[in-house]
């Protein structure tokens, strides 16, 4: 195999990233167990990251804050506070940059760097490029790094992960058998837990097992995802590193959709809370679209029971392209009443509202003969003085009625406090 002669990848993951971040600005903490975690009282309580301390005590990323503290009684929670997150990734990148300008993040604590142009400044030595990266986070920052090195961005997303914290691993075409093919299963990106239950009662359990099992039998159980995830396997992912544009830290990818998701302070039980909680996430989803100067053509929601924790996605046409914030909202929620009684009997505790299959506001929409093109219109000016005055003087400043109906929700300001997480692999 000759593939890692032709590519070098690098994954950098800043370890237990949030609860580091928080230790190094409050000295206090850094001999305790700390967590970072959301609302408890707006049911957002989960441990959104940890630090060593707190993982040797058995707290895990996405259990509930509640229960972190019976396992670890001396656990330190402290909220969320993006801003400063961000600043930190940003300065990391800005050490990448030094060794290539091929940075595509996935989240603000990952990124993988194509090094393949660059790799002949240092030799032709890889890891000691990665062993560069390392020290220098550590010296500038005054966070550690896990360092994945590879010729594929999966292998190497792998390698950050196997051996944490502070620690490099280099996945070749000598050792990958030995090292990767052995993990479990659902080691491998993109093999969640329904997945891996999935490729486990086919007496799949290995990364191994799964790159050498039948194609067919893939094909049949998971769609084409299945010949997608032996590809992963078998380190056959030839997927670029996107480039990175420093001037917008952002990423070159094409928007597939945007949506917002959130879980209500209380179970959604009847119309008139599942219209207020629909209608502050289409809110927040059309002003993304206008600010990215899109349309949408298709309606999507999301709704997870309260009982079970099962969740599940619909989708719809739209009569024709909006971003207009009553047309989204009044679609999403008639999407929703086909699908929820919304009398009591199934509550619900988690909703989302997404736009998809989105065109460009430039082109031409078709006008409907017999529809109101004027109120179209006078609806679409109406949300862009909303945008401006939101721009200048924060999203709370205007509030529509029907956000008034809950005092628990109607503080909620969705759009600041969602985070942007990692655009999804499979989208490059």
């Amino acid at each position: 195999m000759n593939l890692f002669q032709q590519r070098s990848i690098l994954h950098v993951d800043m370890n237990c990233f949030y609860a580091a971040v928080e230790c190094l600005h409050r000295p206090e903490l850094r001999n305790k167990a700390v967590a970072v975690g959301g609302h408890e009282e707006m049911r957002h309580g989960i441990v959104l990251a940890k630090n060593l301390k707190a993982k040797r005590w058995g707290v895990r990323t996405g259990m509930s804050l509640v229960e972190a503290r019976q396992i670890c009684p001396e656990l330190v929670t402290i909220p969320p506070d993006y801003h400063l997150y961000m600043k930190f990734s940003r300065m990391a990148r800005t050490i990448y940059y030094d060794y290539t300008d091929m940075v595509e993040p996935f989240g603000p604590d990952e990124a993988w760097l194509d090094v393949t142009g660059s790799a002949h400044l240092w030799g032709g030595e890889v890891k000691l490029i990665a062993h560069e990266i390392s020290e220098r986070v550590k010296a500038e920052l005054g966070v550690s790094v896990s360092v994945g090195v590879s010729w594929n961005k999966v292998y190497a997303k792998f390698g950050s992960d196997y051996k944490k914290p502070d620690a490099i691993t280099i996945i070749t075409p000598e050792n990958y058998r030995e090292v990767l093919w052995k993990a479990p299963v659902a080691d491998l990106l993109y093999v969640g837990r329904a997945t891996k239950r999935k490729l486990n009662a086919s007496a799949v359990f290995t990364i191994g097992d799964l790159a050498q099992e039948d194609e067919r039998l893939l094909i049949n159980k998971f769609g084409k995802i299945g010949p997608l995830l032996q590809i992963f396997a078998r380190g056959e992912d030839v997927t670029p590193v996107k480039v990175l544009d420093p001037s917008s830290s952002t990423v070159d990818y094409d928007i597939k959709s945007i949506g917002n998701g959130l879980t209500a302070p209380h179970d959604i039980n009847d119309k008139r809370d599942a219209h207020l909680l629909v209608s502050l996430l289409a809110e927040s989803v059309a002003q993304r679209l206008r600010e990215q100067r899109m349309r949408a053509r298709t309606i999507c929601i999301t709704a997870r029971d309260a009982a079970d924790l099962g969740y599940y996605t619909r989708q719809a046409p739209l009569p024709r392209p909006t971003n207009i914030t009553s047309e989204l909202t009044q679609a999403a929620f008639e999407l929703l009443c086909a699908h929820e009684p919304l009398d009591g009997s199934h509550p619900i505790r988690t909703m989302g509202v997404r736009a998809a299959n989105l065109v460009d506001a430039a082109v031409p929409v078709q006008l409907d003969l017999f529809g109101d093109e004027d109120r179209r219109f006078a609806l679409e000016r109406l949300d862009a003085t909303i945008d401006e005055l939101r721009r200048r003087f924060g999203n709370n400043i205007v509030r529509r009625a029907v956000a008034l109906g809950d005092e628990k929700m109607t503080p909620l300001d969705i759009r600041k406090e969602h985070v942007i997480h990692p655009v999804g692999f499979l989208n490059t």
